[in-house]
Formats: C-alpha cells, structure tokens, sequence
C-alpha cells in the first residue's frame, strides 16, 4: 500500500482514507450507471431466528460464481455487470491489490444502515483486503476495537475510497449508522479477494 494513504486506524490493523478518488461529475454519473446496470436483490438477514428481508438492497459478483456466507444467508456470485469492471480496475490501480468479487450494497435512503459486525467470513481468510467504493450520500462509518475503549468515524464521501487491510476484521467492528436526514441513495462497492469457493 501507499505510505502517503492516511491510516485511520490508531492500533490493530488499517483504514486507509484515499478521500475522493472521482471527480463529482464522474462520480456523478456512474452512481446513475450502477444503479440501473447492477441486479440489486433485496438482502435477508437472520435475526434471533428469523429471517428478515431488508430494505437495503445487494448485488453479489465475481470472477467466478463463488460462495459467500453472511448473516445466516448463502449468495453464490453473478457474472460482473460491464459498469462495475472500469471502477474494479481503477481501485486495483490504486491499492495495487487484486480484487475477484465485490458485494455491492445499495442504500435507498438514510433509514437504512448496518449494525455492528466484521467481515471475517473464512473464504476472506484471516487478515482480509477490503477496498470499498462510495457513491451518492455522504454517510458515516465507524469503527469499534474488540477489546479496547477505542472508536474511530470517516465520514464516507460521493466518489471517495477507503481500505480496511490486515487485522482490521479480526481486532475491530464496524457500522453504518442510520442518518434520518439522508433522503438519497448511497451505492458501496465492497471488492474482496475470496481465497476458496
């Protein structure tokens, strides 16, 4: 990784801050890109034993139709839309990783979020690179250490990229709060290397 990349993270792991990496009239147009171009599917979630469905909308692709598990819920990959292939590119140019799957997640309004939780799914491997691609509103995203009294918040930008690398699965949490006053939709490109199918 580039060492000029701001580190967010004060112990245990990385968030690299790359801020905007989109000029607003590109970022611009390809959130309306992939917002038609993706498959979006409503996400089902377990809670307590039930199966919820949720507002919040996702798109699971790769190279391959790779199995992935998360929250009690099974998704076998579909084939990358054209749309998302040019910002896959541009993002492994700039982290100098190799991404081969990306879970897109769209967030119709500020009502929905995401709770506490990592990705420490096994097929990520145990010290996982996750480069993830904002789009449309500007929403909070905090972080939570595992055993410390430590918190950190990045305010995630129209067109900016953060990295999430090394131990930051294993020693941190993270969320994306509900923002009642955020009336539009907010599209997060999640590229992932999955090590095993």
């Amino acid at each position: 990784m580039t060492p000029s990349i701001p580190d967010r993270l004060p112990v245990d792991g990385s968030l690299l801050d790359h801020g905007v990496v989109w000029p607003a009239d590109a970022a611009d147009a390809l959130l309306r890109s992939l917002l038609t171009a993706i498959p979006w599917q409503h996400d089902q979630v377990v809670l307590y034993g039930k199966t919820i469905t949720t507002a919040r909308q996702v798109c699971w692709m790769g190279d391959e139709a790779y199995t992935y598990r998360y929250s009690g819920d099974r998704k076998v990959a579909q084939p990358w839309p054209p749309a998302v292939l040019p910002v896959k590119s541009h993002i492994e140019a700039l982290t100098g990783e190799r991404f081969n799957s990306c879970l897109a997640n769209l967030y119709p309004t500020g009502q929905q979020g995401v709770s506490w939780h990592s990705d420490a799914e096994p097929e990520l491997g145990p010290t996982p690179t996750i480069a993830s691609v904002s789009l449309g509103a500007a929403r909070r995203f905090v972080l939570r250490h595992r055993e410390r009294d430590l918190e950190v918040e990045v305010l995630l930008r129209h067109g900016s990229l953060i990295v999430m690398c090394g131990q930051s699965q294993a020693r941190w949490k993270h969320q994306l709060p509900k923002m009642a006053r955020v009336h539009s939709p907010r599209v997060n490109l999640t590229f992932r290397q999955i090590l095993s199918s």
